[in-house]
């Protein structure tokens, strides 16, 4: 990269000092990082502003913050790295390496129940592909390019993206084996009911309680499914959970809620489609995400 002002060229080096502080924040957690003492990273630091003729970090009480000049070129040095790194495996492995970052968006209770057991089971193989992981509700992500691929839970995928649909999920009421026998013999509506809170208002089981059982007040509300699940398994009542998370400890009262099944729908933007390391991940979830009603 050329300055215009001062012709000065930027190596690999000054990248590499330049992400180190960004990412330590401090001068010693840089020096850390770079395994040099600390004196080295202000001098190089300094010098490197100085045949810039540009502030690269601003010092506060709390350590170095990067000027937007500097938080560009950390975004550089972390592609430099990861090129490097694939290269270096690509060596290694004597053959063609899937390398960069891909973002990844589902559901808390889809990263818990499918995605975290698939990802353990195909991600070694890929030691230079990177992920970033981000919990959410709804399809935002990707429509404004936050993320490059989603799990979602969904009878009805947005037509502007691509996919496919790995299968249906279908929800039960559950208890702990504990708070079952405890209350053996009652009626559903008599029992303690944990369920979303307002933020999933249209979420197939709240829709099923407020049918089939119009007189319930949740005793409990929490603003995620795997929230929910994990108060059922503690024993504080009952709860309508999704098959995929019905496991060790849980035990259904009830048949599947019936009309209220949805699919889990693996998506991503048409612009991904030429990217191999959304391709290649997509691929691998598509055979790796599975679950007992599949």
């Amino acid at each position: 990269m050329l300055n215009a002002a001062t012709h000065y060229q930027i190596d690999y080096p000054d990248l590499s000092l330049i992400l180190a502080l960004v990412r330590g924040g401090t001068l010693a957690r840089a020096a850390a990082l770079l395994r040099v003492d600390v004196s080295t990273v202000f001098r190089a630091v300094r010098r490197l502003e100085a045949a810039l003729g540009q502030t690269l970090f601003e010092k506060c009480r709390s350590g170095y913050l990067p000027t937007s000049l500097a938080s560009n070129l950390a975004q550089q040095a972390e592609c430099a790295e990861q090129a490097l790194e694939a290269a270096r495996i690509g060596v290694e492995q004597g053959g063609e390496v899937i390398s960069g970052t891909v973002r990844l968006t589902c559901t808390d209770s889809v990263l818990q129940g499918l995605l975290l057991p698939a990802l353990a089971q195909f991600m070694p193989g890929y030691p230079a592909l990177s992920l970033e992981l981000s919990t959410s509700n709804d399809f935002a992500n990707l429509s404004r390019r936050d993320a490059d691929i989603a799990l979602r839970l969904t009878k009805t995928p947005p037509e502007h993206l691509v996919g496919r649909c790995l299968g249906t999920v279908a929800y039960q009421v559950c208890a702990s084996a504990g708070y079952a026998r405890q209350h053996e013999g009652r009626a559903l509506a008599d029992l303690a009911w944990i369920a979303p809170d307002d933020f999933l208002p249209d979420h197939p089981t709240v829709v099923w309680r407020r049918e089939q059982l119009p007189g319930v007040r949740p005793s409990y509300r929490c603003n995620s499914m795997l929230s929910v699940t994990e108060l059922v398994r503690a024993g504080l009542g009952v709860a309508a959970l999704p098959d995929f998370l019905i496991g060790e400890g849980l035990q259904p009262l009830s048949p599947a809620l019936a009309g209220r099944d949805t699919a889990l729908w693996l998506l991503t933007r048409s612009d991904c489609r030429a990217l191999r390391s959304v391709v290649a991940l997509f691929d691998e979830l598509g055979s790796h995400v599975r679950w007992p009603r599949r």
